[in-house]
Parts: structure tokens; C-alpha cells; sequence
């Protein structure tokens, strides 16, 4: 199966993004269940999770805020890895670059998660988009000149 192999650094995002869901629920279930309790019936209804941010500790949040992320961006990467899988495109620099994508993704995931200072995490989604930038490129040149 020529190509394919992108499909590998794909999975490996697909389940770091379960990982993070574990991580934000085994630390947002304690801390939500640390809240007073509401006294009025219902009080406690339609929750949403804007209505937690002044609520939780902001490093309960962060993993929160980071699986959001990881359904933003990388669903470009979802896209056109199956892309160029399925052209045929998924190994090589592409390979590589998906590979290098991925890493950054989880860095990012990770310092979010626990350091969390805006500049450096910039700079790691900086570098994540423009491995995702290249990505497109090929696959715009591979769709249009191939």
C-alpha cells in the first residue's frame, strides 16, 4: 500500500487526543466535584464549559482549553493525510513532515496542559501550522499537478 504509512503519525494524533480527554476528565470530574454544592434546585443545569472558567483552577482548565485545540487545527491534518494516502502521497518528506507535525502537536499538548506561558506554546503551534502549511502545499501541487 504505497503511501499509507502517513496514516501512522494520524492514529498517533487521533489517540493523543483520547489521552488528553482521559487527562481534562480525571482532573475536571474532582475538581467540579470540590464546588459547592448549589442550594436552589437545578442550579447546576446547562452547564457549559465557559461557565466553569472562573469556577475551576485555571490548571484544571488548561486541559480543557488543549483538547478543544486539538480539534481545531489538526482536523486539516486529519483531512489531508487521508488525502494524500489515498493518492498515494503519504511517505517520503510528507511522511516526515506529518511525523514532525504530530510531535509538535503533542509538545504543545503537553506544555499547555502544565507550563502553559503563551510564548513558547505559540511558538510550538507556530511550527505545528507550518508543517501543516507544507502539508497542503504537496497536496495541492500532487491534486492540480500530479
Amino acid at each position: 500500500m504505497i503511501g499509507m504509512e502517513i496514516l501512522k503519525p494520524l492514529t498517533v494524533l487521533a489517540g493523543w487526543t483520547m489521552i488528553m480527554w482521559v487527562w481534562m476528565y480525571a482532573t475536571r470530574i474532582p475538581a467540579i466535584n470540590k464546588l459547592p454544592k448549589p442550594t436552589e434546585p437545578g442550579a447546576d443545569q446547562g452547564w457549559t464549559g465557559s461557565m466553569l472558567e472562573g469556577l475551576l483552577p485555571r490548571e484544571v482548565q488548561w486541559k480543557a482549553h488543549n483538547y478543544n485545540h486539538l480539534h481545531e487545527a489538526p482536523t486539516v491534518f486529519y483531512a489531508v493525510a487521508l488525502a494524500l494516502a489515498i493518492i498515494g502521497q503519504g511517505d517520503g518528506l510528507n511522511l516526515t513532515i506529518a511525523w514532525v507535525y504530530v510531535a509538535l502537536r503533542i509538545a504543545h499538548s503537553v506544555f499547555q496542559a502544565t507550563v502553559n506561558k503563551v510564548m513558547p506554546r505559540f511558538l510550538l503551534f507556530a511550527l505545528s501550522s507550518l508543517c501543516l502549511m507544507a502539508l497542503v502545499v504537496h497536496l495541492l501541487i500532487a491534486v492540480f499537478h500530479g
